[in-house]
């Protein structure tokens, strides 16, 4: 099977290990990958600021890099959200019944990683070893935009040495939100504050999330109250392997 692989634009500029953590895990599951040089953004910045006809351009450039593909992958649930929800509303503003029919076409063959894996691959036992106590934040996107529902819970339970610990309020908003954090700052850190104690509270050695923008966010509250936390994006978990053994 062959897919083609959106890092998104968050990953490939601030986390690229993310994004070599999803093409090693896909690859040692026997995916074919794809790394289209023309992708940039999804354009979910500008339409959270209301810059609509950037996004509509941006858009046009994601069309033109990954329409050619049955399958496209991105580890990013917010960036998938985007392409789902965000880009049949800039197609229709657009009034070009062309556009709408190239969206209408490719949304559907966008999947959250962890989608792919469980229903694309049915895999979710995926051969990973992470021998430590671990949370999973539901972001907002995956939670509520694209309903992972509890494919990355399945996943992790099926890691091996991994113990997965329930974050208290997990369906919280950790305060991100994009441009959110930066109109709003305060309140923005107010929210995180919150989830960060909550991640405290579990006494887990690592936060996992589907989503590097709310780990970015988590990160930096976590990383000043020393407790040793580390932030981990799913992707990077599931790629783990006990070296031990090979």
């Amino acid at each position: 099977m062959k897919v083609a692989l959106f890092v998104t634009c968050l990953n490939d500029t601030l986390f690229p290990n993310t994004g070599r953590a999803t093409l090693d895990l896909l690859e040692r599951l026997g995916v074919e990958v794809d790394f289209p040089t023309g992708q940039t953004c999804c354009g979910q910045m500008h339409v959270n600021s209301g810059y609509r006809a950037q996004a509509r351009t941006i858009m046009r450039g994601f069309l033109d890099a990954f329409e050619g593909y049955e399958t496209v992958v991105a580890p990013s649930s917010s960036c998938v959200g985007t392409v789902r929800h965000q880009f049949p509303k800039l197609a229709a503003e657009a009034g070009e019944p062309d556009l709408a029919r190239r969206v209408e076409s490719i949304a559907p063959r966008v999947f959250d990683l962890s989608e792919f894996l469980v229903d694309v691959l049915g895999v979710e036992d995926v051969g990973a070893y992470f021998p430590h106590k671990v949370t999973y934040h539901s972001t907002c996107h995956s939670l509520r935009g694209i309903e992972l529902d509890d494919r990355p819970y399945r996943l992790l339970r099926a890691v091996r040495g991994l113990t997965l610990i329930d974050l208290p309020n997990s369906e919280e908003c950790c305060g991100f939100g994009g441009t959110f954090s930066v109109k709003n700052p305060d309140v923005s850190v107010a929210m995180g504050s919150d989830k960060a104690r909550h991640v405290r509270e579990t006494g887990a050695q690592v936060l996992v999330a589907p989503d590097r923008s709310c780990l970015m966010h988590l990160g930096g509250l976590l990383s000043r109250s020393r407790g040793g936390i580390q932030v981990m994006h799913l992707a990077e978990v599931l790629a783990g392997t006990d070296r031990r053994a090979s």
